[in-house]
Order: C-alpha cells, then structure tokens, then sequence
C-alpha cells in the first residue's frame, strides 16, 4: 500500500514537471527583459480606474508602488497598515469604486486585519494586495511568511494567490469582480515575491547554478529552472486588462407590484435606509428623487445620513421608535435587524414590512425570533425604490402622518437645544459644542466619526448635510477609523471640508496619520472631545460596579500636540 501511494505521488509529480516543460515550450520565456509582475498589477489596477493605492512601504511590494506611480496611480503612504485599508473602505464608499490596499507580508497584513474585518460588516468593495515569501520558499522559514491564506479566508468574499505571472490580470480582474458584484466586500490577493521582480533578479535569488558538476547539483539545477521557467512563462503576451461588470441583484417585476400593493393602501408607512442603499450602480440624485416622490417619512442610517440634506420635509431623526410602534407598513431599504434595530424587537407584530437587501441573511436576519417579513426580496435596496416610485406614480404618502411625526421630532429638537444651554461647572457643554458645529459646517462637509460617548452624542445632535458627508465605522463599531477615514475622503473630495469627530480615547488609534496628511499636503479639520476617559464604558461600569478602573486617561493638551 505505501509503495502505491508513493508510486501515485512521484507520477502526479512527473505530470506536473512533463505539464510545466509543455508549458514553457510554448510559452516562451525572455530571459533578458526588465518587465516584471509589478507593472502588470498596476495595468490591471490602472484599467479599473484605481486612481489611490494606500500603502506602508515593504521590499515585497515595491515594484509594484514603482510600476503603479509610473501608470499615474498616486501613492498614499501612511503611517500604520490598518489606516491605509480603513482609507480604502473611505474611498470605495465615496467614489463608488474599489479601494485598494497594499501592504507588506507577515506583520504588515496581520496589522490589517481589524479594517479588514469592518470593511466586510461595512459591505464595502476593497481589494487588499499583500506580500509574501517566494512559492519556492513558503513553510522553510522565510523573513515573515505565515499561512496568510488561512488568515484572510474568513473575512474576505475571495482570497487568491499568484502562483505564477502570465495570471496576475485574470486573477485581480476575477478577484476586484467579486468584491463589486452582490453584497460587495473586501478581497485579499497574495503575492509571493519573486512573482513581482524581473527574471535576472529572481534568478540571481534562486540560486542557480549553470556549472553544476555532481548528478544531486544538476538535478537540484534541473528543478530550480523548472521552477523559475514557469513561474516567467507567458509572462509579458498580450493580456486583457479590461474589468468585468459587476452582477448587482435586481427586484422582479412581480416583487415591485407586490411592494406597490402594500404602500398603496398604507396610512402611516415608514422607510429606514440603510448604507446598502448608497451603493452603486443607481445614482444617489435618482434615489433621492424618487424617496421624495413618494413623499413617505424616512429614517436614514450609516452611510444614508445626510442624504436628504440638513432639513428635508420627510427626513425624521428622533421619533423612530414611536414611528415604527405606530406604522402599519415598513420598507427596510438595505436595513438589517441587527443590534440597531434591537434585533427586529422595535417592529410591529401588526406591520406589514417588506425587506430588501442584497444579502441574503442579512435580508431576514433574526426574523426566527422577533419579527417577519411579509414580502422579502433579495435585490439591490436603491434599484428597488426608484422601481417602486415609477410603480407608484401619482402615489404620495399622508401629509398628516408626516405632521404627527414632525410633532415629535421637533419636541426632541427643542428638549435637546435646552440641554445645550445648560451651564457645567468647568467644561465645555458637549451638546453646547456639537451644535455650535453643527451650525458652521459648510454644505460640502464631510463628518468622520470616531469615538464612543463623545460620537454618540454628535450622531445623535449633528445633521451631516448632504451625500456621502457622513462616515462612521459601521456594524463592527471600531475604534481608531478616524485618520484612514479622512485621508480617504480628502481625496476623493478634495474640495470639502473634512472634520474628524475624535473622542479623546479613540484619537490615539490614528493620531499619527496627522504626519501623513502633513506630507500629502491634505487639510483635515480634527474636533476632540477631551473628557480624559473611556466614558461610554465608564457610565455602565460605574453603576454596575462602583468603579472606573481602566475607564481613566489622563487630561492631554491636544492644542500643544496639534501646534
């Protein structure tokens, strides 16, 4: 039996050599040619309008920060490895592109794994490149090289590694496709290092030996040149670099009837937006328009905040949960019944709602336990609503649910303008601050939040002013997005006034990327709420059990630090 087993494996090896021989007969190989694997990842990248690589330099991926430069793709380098993939999530949201991040092996990718993970809860579209040993050298004890694959399996959509050259495009073609296409997300494509260097590099690193005298050396030379061979084998034809296009899932005509039935004869209908909702391929202007057609009370969410402007008719902020206790149909446009929403407990048994989410659990999550849908359909939530608005022409949600609601809101308003003028014995009143914010930010603001308390509190008071002009962290509610966050959105929209909402706990994530928006020359506006702890965990923790233990930080002069 071990005689067979050994027989089957030196023949699967034997068809793998006779397969790689075949293969570099036919794919010729230059020997003498300085292109490299590098510069096929910035074609690639440069073919799907990839406009920023957020980096930390490493000799694994140097050539490809080189080739990308030379291609006209500007190269942002921070000052941490999660920062530059937190600034991809920024720029994937606020241009509707994929962000792309590209660090270094070992600690370099395990340093990423924190924004990784919030930019798959997040549903955002980024692909991350890492380095890594050589194939040739993977489990001898090469500088960094770990089982990355098994790392990022578990938080990516799609997890590739380039085994030899001539697939480099197809691979990020396939792997920047996946990210985009149904419930978008975060990739990884590994890149072993002597897949990015020119052949006399790669060569000379290998060590071959062309005088090998002993039979044991000219076999060892034999396998080397098998090895190298292949992996530059086809390397530098003539590639298609074009993108494929994204499948997005779409509404039947059946499903937009059914939702155009039970919004027809609704009284007090409700819509929550959800951040799903922001995402290409339907315009904002075209959901936008169509959420005022329909004329219903809407309660927007993560990245829909400020979608509807500062002060829109239908837009309602603190009357949610009398809302929803009241509504007698409820469209959860890319909203999830998650912890937000209490796990679906804030819905009405006697609702009618329709869920709609490209995510397939998402789209019914804990509707086992605390509610149901009564029409769930899986499809993109702005696709659906523009659908629904042409469906429903001449249909224009009750003017006195509107009013009743609006009752509601503005009393919490006028509560909340109240407490804002109320004296505190030394500090700054928060509320006081955050509104006086709130006031002086221009109409292309965009609002970072990064913090706990303090962030509650502006999320709660401050009304981000238009699309896109809100970013937080998401589902997964990290600390320390802040200084990614920002350096993404100042370039993509140079033009607006980007402010970081810090709590003084949170700014020590991410306060070193001041040096990075130095450098680039990129203005960023920073306002921290400075209470010297981690109050969200102090309030609870205090009552629970009479202490603050690890809930205290120290007073800091951020204005002397800032200088």
């Amino acid at each position: 039996m071990l005689l067979f087993k050994l027989s089957q494996s030196c023949n699967k090896k034997s068809i793998r050599l006779i397969h790689n021989y075949a293969k570099n007969f036919f794919l010729k190989v230059d020997q003498n040619t300085t292109q490299h694997g590098g510069e096929l990842v910035a074609k690639t990248l440069k073919a799907h309008n990839v406009d920023y690589i957020f980096t930390l330099s490493g000799g694994h991926i140097s050539p490809i920060l080189c080739a990308s430069e030379n291609e006209g793709i500007r190269i942002v380098d921070v000052r941490h490895e999660v920062n530059a993939v937190f600034a991809a999530d920024a720029v994937a949201r606020l241009s509707g592109k994929i962000g792309v991040a590209a660090v270094t092996a070992g600690p370099g990718l395990t340093n990423t794994i924190t924004a990784v993970k919030n930019a798959q809860m997040a549903e955002s579209p980024i692909l991350l490149i890492g380095g890594a040993a050589a194939n040739l050298l993977k489990g001898r004890g090469a500088l960094q090289d770990i089982d990355q694959m098994s790392l990022f399996k578990s938080i990516c959509k799609h997890t590739a590694s380039i085994r030899y050259i001539r697939d480099i495009p197809g691979t990020l073609k396939k792997a920047m496709h996946i990210a985009q296409s149904g419930t978008p997300g975060p990739v990884f494509v590994e890149f072993p290092i002597d897949s990015l260097y020119p052949f006399h590099l790669v060569k000379r690193e290998i060590g071959i030996k062309d005088d090998s005298k002993s039979l044991v050396q000219k076999l060892i030379s034999l396998y080397l040149n098998n090895y190298l061979y292949s992996l530059f084998a086809g390397a530098f034809v003539e590639h298609d670099f074009n993108p494929l296009k994204p499948k997005i899932p779409q509404a039947n005509t059946n499903e937009i009837q059914m939702a155009a039935e039970l919004l027809s004869k609704a009284r007090k209908p409700v819509i929550l937006i959800g951040s799903q909702a922001t995402l290409p391929p339907t315009p904002a202007g075209d959901l936008i328009e169509s959420l005022q057609q329909l004329n219903v009370p809407c309660f927007l969410g993560g990245m829909a905040r400020g979608m509807l402007g500062r002060n829109s008719p239908i837009q309602f902020r603190h009357c949610r949960k009398d809302a929803l206790k009241e509504a007698d149909v409820v469209i959860l446009a890319g909203t999830v019944c998650d912890f937000r929403l209490g796990y679906g407990k804030v819905l009405s048994r006697k609702s009618k709602i329709i869920s709609v989410n490209r995510d397939k659990k998402q789209l019914t999550k804990n509707s086992d336990i605390y509610w149901k849908p009564t029409l769930a359909i899986q499809a993109d939530p702005s696709s659906f609503v523009v659908e629904l608005a042409k469906a429903l022409k001449g249909f224009s949600g009750s003017q006195d649910w509107i009013e009743q609601l609006r009752a509601k809101d503005d009393a919490k308003e006028d509560a909340n303008r109240k407490k804002a003028l109320e004296s505190t014995e030394i500090h700054l009143n928060p509320m006081k601050v955050l509104q006086t914010l709130d006031k002086i930010l221009p109409d292309n603001a965009i609002l970072v939040a990064d913090g706990g308390d303090f962030v509650a509190t502006a999320a709660y008071l401050m009304r981000p002013p238009t699309f896109g002009s809100w970013l937080d962290p998401g589902a997964f509610g990290t600390l320390g997005v802040g200084g990614g966050f920002a350096l993404g959105a100042k370039l993509v929209r140079p033009e607006s006034e980007v402010w970081i909402i810090y709590g003084d706990g949170s700014c020590g994530y991410s306060i070193a990327e001041i040096d990075t928006f130095t450098r680039h020359e990129l203005p960023i506006l920073s306002i921290v709420g400075n209470d010297a702890g981690w109050t969200q965990i102090a309030r609870d923790q205090v009552v629970f059990f009479g202490s603050t233990v690890a809930c205290e930080l120290a007073v800091f002069l951020f204005k002397l630090f800032f200088n």
